[in-house]
């Protein structure tokens, strides 16, 4: 049974080959190295780096956008209260202007009253001088013949000079008190005009506030928008940084297994080289595998990974062949990614790499029984041969 195992592992391994596509078409393939654990893990961290950078950066840009609104929801208070003041004033100027108003119309009133009393009074005394002087005198010659006794007749001359005396009196009074109207009336008037022009002033103030206030509010919506557009690419940032340590995470699980995996074959049962059957195939697959892992490290490093392979072919927790560690799943990336296909396909493995499958095959190995191989990180020990640390 285990030896028609072999054969049928062999012979597949040998149909993968011959449908390998033809060296004209995989000439043309894109051809990716294969990446460790560890390698995706350091690649993983950088990416995770640069996502922390560019979210502290939304983060500096958010705090100075916010800090930058704040300052201008601040400059919109103190405009709404300086607007606020201009139109309490504009109010008081319009109550002022109102009650002058109302003065003025008293004052014109009273203007018009002294005017007609002075007109009155003018014509009383028209009246009497026409009767006293236009009529032959006989008015003021009757008036003075009547009057009983001489003493009375005396007096009667005195009686006529107070009349027209309280008249002419009578006549300065009313036209002062006009007077006194007509510049109380000028003072009004100019102290509405000057009410009118403390008012344009107003009106152009609150104008002009007005125009910062909506120039303001449109700033702060603008930022707003700002705000928002930069708050969203904040959050995809914080979702991708999850998502990436998240992918950490599974990473480093993944490098913890491979360290227990090992350490636990350490302690397995271990067949001895001379039980092991190679396959015709199995030294051409080895040799390529051996230049898509270590194609560019020294000899000693091809060497150990031809080691690592036939490590797992004698350990009790791997496939027993060459066919089956090579390609059991996710164990060796140039598999995965397709590069190892190109290399049988057209053949790239060197001499070198051939004379190290060739030493691996034979049971020699220069990093004991290590079954992992990587590039080296901090706190893995092992055996370090050119740009790998083998455990």
């Amino acid at each position: 049974m285990k030896s028609f195992r072999k054969v049928a592992m062999t012979l597949i391994a040998s149909l993968l080959i011959c449908l390998l596509p033809s060296p004209e078409h995989v000439a043309v393939m894109e051809v990716y190295a294969a990446k460790t654990t560890q390698e995706k893990i350091d690649e993983a961290e950088k990416i995770k780096q640069e996502l922390e950078s560019q979210l502290d950066d939304k983060n500096d840009q958010l705090s100075g956008l916010k800090g930058e609104q704040k300052g201008l929801k601040k400059e919109l208070d103190q405009l709404n209260e300086k607007l606020q003041a201009v139109v309490d004033e504009l109010t008081t100027l319009e109550q002022q202007i109102a009650e002058k108003e109302a003065e003025i119309v008293v004052t014109q009133a009273e203007l018009q009253a002294a005017k007609e009393t002075v007109e009155w009074q003018y014509k009383c005394m028209v009246i009497r001088i026409k009767d006293m002087y236009e009529q032959n005198d006989r008015s003021y010659i009757n008036a003075l013949l009547s009057w009983d006794g001489l003493s009375s007749f005396l007096n009667a001359p005195d009686y006529f000079e107070y009349i027209v005396t309280y008249d002419q009196r009578k006549m300065a009074e009313y036209v002062e008190s006009r007077n006194l109207v007509e510049q109380k009336e000028a003072q009004l008037q100019q102290e509405k005009l000057e009410l009118d022009a403390l008012k344009v002033e107003a009106e152009a103030q609150k104008a002009k506030v007005n125009g910062l206030i909506s120039q303001t509010s449109k700033s702060i919506a603008k930022y707003e928008d700002q705000i928002d557009a930069v708050e969203k690419e904040a959050l995809k940032y914080e979702k991708q940084l999850k998502a990436q340590e998240k992918d950490l995470k599974k990473l480093r699980k993944q490098l913890a297994e491979e360290i227990a995996l090992s350490q636990a074959a350490q302690n397995a049962a271990w067949r001895d080289i001379s039980q092991i059957q190679f396959a015709e195939g199995d030294r051409y697959l080895l040799a390529n595998l051996i230049y898509c892992e270590a194609g560019g490290e020294p000899y000693e490093g091809q060497v150990a990974v031809g080691a690592v392979v036939i490590n797992r072919v004698l350990s009790s927790r791997y496939p027993d062949t060459v066919v089956g560690v090579i390609y059991q799943k996710s164990q060796f990336s140039p598999v995965k990614s397709g590069r190892l296909a190109y290399a049988l396909s057209v053949n790239k493995a060197t001499e070198k790499c051939y004379r190290a499958a060739d030493e691996a095959m034979a049971g020699k190995t220069n990093v004991g029984t290590c079954l992992y191989f990587r590039t080296p990180i901090p706190g893995l020990n092992g055996i370090n041969i050119g740009g790998h640390v083998f455990y």
